[in-house]
């Protein structure tokens, strides 16, 4: 990737970013639940075998978390983000268990520029995250403003009228 940062040119739909990989430990699992999820099949081997999970079990919030790194670590800190107005979805597909090694693609469905704000553009992704046996494990879609390269006086566009 150049020195440059990707800006809202740069998302065009279909364009894919890959995620990860990122292997996930006991010690984090742990770790995380103990501070914001401590439920037993989060903080215990035996309690997340005995539950429906089968294992140590990732929080979802944990698996969110464990995405939003693996997103900001592919693309969102080599850009001009500015954040993100929301989440639109958020699935936990398949339970995260200590020792699974999550990978994914995050893919641009649609990008326009912003009306309430000239120089950025708003860009909607769709993101899946797999374990290591393929299994879908999260998908969430959501919107994130970038800037744009050029200033929309510069490229002629009219913010009062754009999309």
């Amino acid at each position: 990737m150049s020195a440059e940062k990707l800006s809202f040119e740069d998302f065009q739909p279909g364009r894919r970013f890959a995620l990860g990989p990122k292997l996930v430990t006991t010690e984090e699992i742990i770790e995380f639940a103990s501070e914001f999820d401590p439920q037993p099949m989060h903080l215990d081997e035996a309690a997340g075998r005995a539950s429906i999970l089968g294992g140590l079990a990732a929080s979802g919030w944990h698996t969110s978390s464990m995405f939003m790194r693996m997103m900001a670590d592919s693309y969102v800190l080599h850009s001009l983000c500015e954040g993100a107005p929301g989440v639109d979805l958020m699935e936990w597909r398949k339970p995260v268990l200590a020792g699974d090694t999550l990978s994914g693609h995050s893919t641009v469905l649609e990008a326009r520029p912003m009306r309430s704000r000239p120089g950025m553009g708003i860009v909607k992704f769709r993101h899946e995250v797999e374990n290591q046996r393929g299994e879908l494990v999260c998908i969430s879609e959501n919107s994130v403003m970038f800037g744009m390269r050029a200033r929309p006086a510069d490229i002629g566009i009219n913010p009062e009228t754009s999309a």
